[in-house]
């Protein structure tokens, strides 16, 4: 019996709206990474696209336990020396919470190409409203 290999064009690409309201920040991460990484399918093959697009809404509504808020860092570097940038969540969930859920996400993804394209697949919006209406997606549970 040969093992069965799933081609990207075998993959039927369909569109997933997550309502990240009242969420915990990892379990919302953890879903739309499987949906991305196409997990959820029996096609699922490692190293192929076989996933789906996922559009996060109410990115500023999520919840951090803990005392996540206050102890967690945002860190970034701009390459130069001295460049270290970091940043605690509370403040970081005031400004831009499109960034940490987005952050979130592609952490759980592959760190290569194929996790490249898959980020590519994945849209955050700080409120409810999104302008991809004309994809007809579907409200997805989690």
């Amino acid at each position: 019996m040969k093992t069965y290999m799933a081609t990207s064009a075998e993959a039927d690409r369909r569109w997933y709206v997550l309502d990240a309201a009242g969420k915990s920040l990892g379990r919302l991460a953890t879903e739309a990474a499987r949906i991305l990484r196409g997990k959820h399918k029996p096609i699922f093959t490692p190293h192929i696209d076989t996933g789906d697009h996922v559009i996060v809404v109410n990115a500023d509504k999520v919840v951090l336990t803990g005392n996540k808020l206050q102890k967690k860092l945002y860190v970034r570097h701009s390459g130069y020396p001295g460049g270290l940038k970091t940043i605690n969540y509370a403040t970081l969930m005031k400004t831009r919470p499109e960034a940490a859920v987005r952050k979130a996400i592609e952490g759980m993804l592959p760190h290569n190409r194929l996790g490249d394209s898959l980020a590519r697949k994945l849209k955050v919006y700080r409120g409810p409203e999104h302008p991809h209406q004309a994809q007809k997606p579907e409200l997805r549970e989690f």
